[in-house]
């Protein structure tokens, strides 16, 4: 077995890239060090020698491609701010530099190729709390640097309405990329024309801002809304409700028939004949009866046998 630094590399390699597609494929929950070992044609003691953990295995996935990612982020925003100054920066500016790094980073085989948007969509998807707690404590500067930038662009927002809309658009707008790959995505929104990443963006990023500065609800429609809920919550209450009375009828049928059952068999079954009366001696009767039976040598009288008249003679004799 060959051993030096190439073989080691190579096999830490091979296991990051089976991690990063178990990754893509399900989910981190779903990601187990035998589907790696597998995958990657390792043993579990390869894996353990890289990584002590499941948790350091993943954030050793997440980190060789989202570092560079959020390095080339943070620098073209940089760019933006210093050519599109104070209220000249724009929120397209903001979305550009917030995704055209990412676009680049597909088209490069060697920082990520075209499964690279694909894992952008399944960490902003992925519920799991080693995914969920990762990523905001790991990635904060680059979040609060680019929320304060989307804020500048956006200043008729409140701020409090501006994260959470940011959250829903930019979730929606990597789930789309993460979909399928830029070259099958062009033809679908290009009708077959030949166009360039900035158009797909430009058209992605259209619906993104419009949910960005779209209107605070007026009251008229969140009445709207609470009339339908309403009506929802009384639909289902009722629903409820027959489906409890159903439930209470069908137990006390069920009961019925049972009780129903146990009494035909109890009518149906054969009914044992009486064994015939043997008249009992009591105890005080047994008891008489082994009294008055004989026992030998009690009170019994003197056998007395005939004399012998050769001893009557003798005695007779005796006398005269």
């Amino acid at each position: 077995m060959k051993t030096g630094k190439g073989t080691a590399g190579d096999t830490k390699a091979r296991i990051l890239d089976a991690t990063e597609h178990l990754f893509i494929e399900v989910g981190y929950e779903a990601t187990s060090l035998r589907q790696v070992t597998s995958r990657a044609i390792v043993n579990l003691a390869a894996v353990n020698y890289h990584f002590r953990s499941k948790d350091i295995m993943m954030q050793a996935v997440l980190g060789r491609r989202l570092d560079p990612l959020n390095a080339r982020r943070l620098a073209l925003l940089d760019a933006c701010e210093a050519r599109w100054p104070g209220e000249q920066l724009r929120c397209e500016h903001v979305m550009g530099a917030l995704f055209v790094p990412a676009l680049q980073m597909a088209r490069e085989p060697e920082v990520g190729g075209p499964s690279f948007l694909r894992l952008l969509g399944r960490v902003y998807s992925d519920t799991s709390p080693f995914i969920q707690s990762y990523l905001p404590g790991h990635y904060a500067p680059v979040l609060g640097r680019f929320s304060d930038a989307f804020a500048r662009a956006l200043p008729e927002i409140p701020p409090h309405e501006l994260g959470w809309r940011l959250t829903f658009a930019l979730k929606a707008l990597a789930s789309v990329l993460a979909g399928d790959t830029p070259g099958n995505l062009l033809p679908a929104f290009t009708q077959g024309q030949d166009q360039s990443d900035a158009y797909l963006l430009a058209q992605l990023s259209a619906l993104v801002m419009a949910a960005l500065k779209a209107p605070v609800p007026a009251s008229q429609q969140l009445s709207a809304l609470q009339d339908v809920f309403l009506i929802g919550e009384t639909q289902h209450a009722e629903e409820r409700a027959g489906q409890i009375a159903s439930n209470a009828l069908k137990a006390q049928q069920a009961e019925q028939a049972e009780q129903a059952e146990q009494t035909q068999r109890a009518d149906t079954l054969p009914i044992a004949p009486r064994k015939p009366r043997r008249a009992a001696h009591s105890e005080g009767a047994k008891r008489a009866a082994i009294a008055s039976l004989t026992v030998p040598g009690a009170r019994e009288r003197p056998i007395i046998f005939p004399s012998n008249p050769l001893d009557d003679w003798m005695r007779m004799r005796s006398r005269t």
